[in-house]
């Protein structure tokens, strides 16, 4: 077998045969031409070897399993020790991974105390205004990685819960929080994540979450709580500036207040504001979509 034909076979390069030869793994026959020529259990060789790297060995730690096939022999015990080997290197990686991203957390919380403030509306502005009209030009990344048009949500019913902010198990929550209109009750992530499907059953197309914390801690906090709606990331108070949704800032923290929006084909259909007992707040959404399904 030629050794363009093997690549082709193995769905490698020509290039990593010839290392491959190099490092004595797989070795072809010398023709009187010089053309190198494989035998058939190259092919199994070849495909052993980039299995093995997929799982994390190296070239050089796949030779005892490549060896065995060209000796037609079982695993033998220099291969299992190499597995052993590889997978308490792994376990030391994770180790490291854990820590780093500890690490990461440590410095979102730091930043999730630090939120940019703006011009806080101070619940003087009626969010009420905003029916029948359109929301901004304002285009956003999902904690999906998505990117998310408030102007362009798509057909249907969108729901867009804006709440405060959340806090993360073990770590305190920013000072002030508690005076904070609407900061009080259960977490948003809890009574919409529970309740999503039923959200969407009773005529929502999309669901959606909008708060100042940051994409960092924003991801965390979808990634740990498995939400199945993205959270939208505006730190800078962004969307209050320019729909004048209303914002509370005390201390050096600035947020927004609760509310929920409902938008159907671009247009803003409905706001919920005030919002006095977020952990039912979910229920009377369903209601109100229910009655216009």
């Amino acid at each position: 077998m030629r050794v363009g034909e093997l690549a082709r076979r193995t769905g490698t390069t020509v290039r990593a045969l010839r290392y491959y030869e190099e490092t004595g793994l797989v070795v072809p026959r010398r023709l009187g031409n010089g053309y190198r020529d494989y035998d058939p259990i190259a092919e199994r060789q070849v495909a052993q070897i980039r299995e093995l790297m997929a799982l994390g060995l190296t070239v050089e730690e796949t030779r005892p399993f490549v060896e065995s096939l060209a000796n037609d022999d079982d695993v033998c015990a220099a291969a299992v020790a190499t597995f052993r080997s590889t997978v308490t290197n792994l376990q030391a990686r994770i180790g490291e991974l854990t820590a780093q991203r500890e690490a990461l957390d440590a410095r979102i919380d730091v930043a999730a105390r630090q939120i940019v403030t703006g011009d806080p509306a101070g619940g003087a502005v009626d969010p009420a205004g905003l029916v029948g009209g359109r929301l901004p030009e304002l285009e956003f990344y999902g904690t999906d990685g998505r990117p998310i048009r408030l102007h362009d949500l798509g057909p249907g019913r969108s729901v867009i819960f804006v709440y405060p902010l959340t806090g993360r198990p073990g770590v305190d929550l920013p000072r002030g929080l508690l005076e904070i209109h609407g900061a009080r009750g259960a977490a948003p992530e809890h009574w919409m994540r529970d309740h999503h499907a039923e959200l969407l059953a009773a005529g929502a197309a999309r669901v959606y979450g909008l708060s100042a914390q940051s994409t960092g801690y924003q991801r965390e906090l979808a990634h740990r709580l498995r939400l199945p709606y993205p959270l939208i990331p505006d730190p800078r108070l962004t969307l209050a500036a320019a729909a004048g949704l209303p914002t509370r800032t005390t201390g050096d923290l600035s947020v927004y207040q609760r509310l929920t929006l409902v938008v159907v084909d671009d247009l803003v259909e409905h706001v919920f504001h005030p919002i006095p007992d977020p952990a039912s707040h979910a229920l009377d959404v369903m209601r109100w979509l229910t009655q216009r399904r």
